[in-house]
């Protein structure tokens, strides 16, 4: 009797220090455990590389990107505000689409988007709500932040800023830059290249390492014929992307 009286005793003592520790029940467990669980869901659509751009004095409308449903998007690359995304483009690691400045920013069929890219604009709308027309590019009478044409190649780490426009088959190489400039179709910018200012013509290409800021020195540009050397790379990098957006998509 004696030893039961002794272990009730330690089961009650047992039970009152349960208590005072906040010890909770099974369901209250649960109830807290779901709390939690909304609240990771609820930060990770915040937090989505996916998203619409951020209200601000120039733009009191947020807008979700749209992006056809056969492009693929990595999770580690960002796509944010009024982005329009074309079939079957691939977007890679890293690579950041940012049209919460400069808006709307375009990206046609086919086009690739390469590790590290960076699309961005300058201010297209001011505070009062007008058109900032020296900061837009238009296309088929409608204006443009970037606008980037079809079969496009923007290979590792290339910056296009607007206001710009690439193209359609063009490639655009490693770490070039593009600024307030105009690129034609079927035109190749040679890696660390850069078009400042200016518009360079259909089917002419940049050497490595040159930097065009005159219209005079972009009409004198190189043209590209059959026997420059990278005549055909755009056709390859497009063909390699396309089908890695397929797969990665499967």
């Amino acid at each position: 009797m004696k030893f039961n009286r002794v272990f009730m005793a330690l089961l009650l003592s047992l039970a009152i220090t349960l208590a005072g520790s906040g010890c909770v029940s099974q369901g209250e467990g649960a109830e807290e455990g779901e709390n939690i669980e909304a609240e990771e869901v609820e930060a990770n659509v915040e937090e989505s590389n996916i998203r619409a751009n951020p209200v601000t004095p120039w733009n009191p409308e947020p807008t979700e990107p749209v992006i056809d449903p056969t492009a693929y998007i990595h999770s580690q690359a960002s796509v944010i505000g009024d982005v329009t995304i074309g079939a079957s483009v691939m977007v890679s690691p890293m690579a950041s689409v940012r049209s919460d400045e400069g808006m709307p920013i375009f990206v046609g069929d086919e086009c690739n988007i390469q590790d590290g890219v960076i699309l961005h604009a300058l201010e297209t709308v001011n505070e009062e709500g007008e058109p900032v027309e020296e900061n837009q590019v238009e296309v088929d009478g409608k204006k443009y932040a970037v606008y980037i044409g079809e079969r496009v190649s923007l290979a590792h780490q290339a910056q296009v800023h607007g206001p710009s426009l690439v193209g359609n088959d063009t490639f655009i190489g490693m770490q070039t830059f593009v600024f307030k400039a105009k690129i034609g179709n079927n035109c190749v910018l040679e890696p660390t290249s850069a078009a400042i200012g200016v518009t360079v013509p259909d089917g002419r290409y940049i050497p490595a390492g040159t930097v065009v800021t005159s219209q005079d020195e972009a009409d004198k540009l190189p043209e590209v014929t059959d026997d420059y050397a990278y005549k055909h790379t755009n056709e390859a990098v497009v063909y390699v992307n396309t089908n890695l957006a397929e797969g990665y998509n499967a």
